[in-house]
């Protein structure tokens, strides 16, 4: 099967139809049509086999993964997706494995009306690098540097729950039955928070989503703000099954210092606290937990009932 052949067969119609695309797949370029009153927002993520999801991972959970990384940095923007280009590259044109990759790339698609509207194929190593297009009403997008000192800090979600999967596929960690499959179906298939991002326009003061550490992404937003952040160890949001796996003090770290969760990061001033209450009470609203609150200064702090703790780095691709 040639590239064109490829093309054609597995994304050509791949994802959902939109009237707002007026060109698609096929020619050299895309062209959409922006809504009025709004500005594009773009983001763009890559993810290597082996790197950022284990050699062996099913391909319909690849192509699940690789739209979904990129869904929830527009989440943390608070924008609507729209349109995505896709970049593919792969040692040969498997026919299962590329169906499978379409198949899961179109069920995340289709949930939240994304269109596929070009890219490119090449051999090579396995990886997947999806640009994502959507909108946001002029002025309204969430940002990391609104938060100020007095703001109360936010989690959805359960913290550590992907990473405590990604564990369990590598072998680093053990357990069998419903929690074990409860972790590894979050880091296989992580549900970024598209719906509740743009809920939190107007309440939130900044966001960021939770990609290389709970922890370290904090610091993320506390610096693009000019602040410092305080957490509170204590009302860390552990789930179930990870306690149960993982036992306290392990699960706290995966919490802090795993990464892979996709959950947004978010900061309410005092007096919008009852306001982002009837946010969370919404159908099909995420959990919230209040897990600590902006200081002023630089930096953040990790508190217990003992006192400091060492807050624990995030990912680095690059760390030496």
């Amino acid at each position: 099967m040639g590239e064109f052949e490829l093309i054609e067969r597995y994304f050509a119609k791949l994802g959902a139809a939109r009237r707002d695309v007026l060109l698609g797949v096929g020619d050299d370029a895309a062209l959409l049509a922006m809504p009025q009153g709004h500005e594009l927002v773009a983001c763009v993520d890559t993810i290597v086999d082996g790197r950022h999801f284990p050699s062996g991972t099913r391909a319909d959970d690849v192509g699940w993964r690789a739209l979904a990384v990129n869904l929830s940095d527009l989440a943390a923007m608070g924008a609507t997706p729209a349109w995505a280009t896709l970049a593919l590259t792969m040692p040969a044109a498997d026919e299962d494995w590329l169906e499978g990759f379409a198949a899961g790339f179109a069920a995340l698609a289709g949930v939240h009306k994304v269109a596929l509207v070009g890219g490119d194929t090449t051999r090579g190593p396995l990886a997947v690098t999806v640009q994502l297009l959507g909108h946001v009403a002029a002025g309204t997008a969430l940002r990391r540097s609104g938060a100020g000192a007095g703001d109360l800090v936010y989690v959805t979600g359960w913290p550590g729950d992907a990473a405590a999967g990604l564990a369990l596929l590598e072998g680093r960690l053990g357990g069998q039955g419903a929690n074990r499959s409860a972790l590894e179906g979050k880091f296989r298939r992580p549900e970024p928070r598209v719906a509740f991002g743009e809920r939190l326009r107007g309440v939130a003061s900044a966001c960021i989503d939770v990609s290389d550490g709970l922890a370290a992404d904090l610091g993320r937003l506390a610096a693009a703000s000019g602040v410092g952040a305080t957490l509170r160890a204590r009302e860390l949001p552990l789930s179930r099954a990870l306690y149960a796996l993982a036992g306290e003090q392990r699960a706290r770290e995966l919490a802090l210092a795993g990464g892979d969760d996709y959950e947004l990061l978010f900061t309410v001033p005092a007096a919008a606290r009852q306001a982002l209450a009837a946010l969370s009470a919404g159908p099909g609203s995420p959990a919230c937990h209040c897990i600590g609150e902006i200081t002023a200064g630089r930096g953040v702090r990790l508190l217990d009932e003992r006192g400091e703790l060492r807050v624990p780095p995030g990912w680095d691709h690059f760390a030496t």
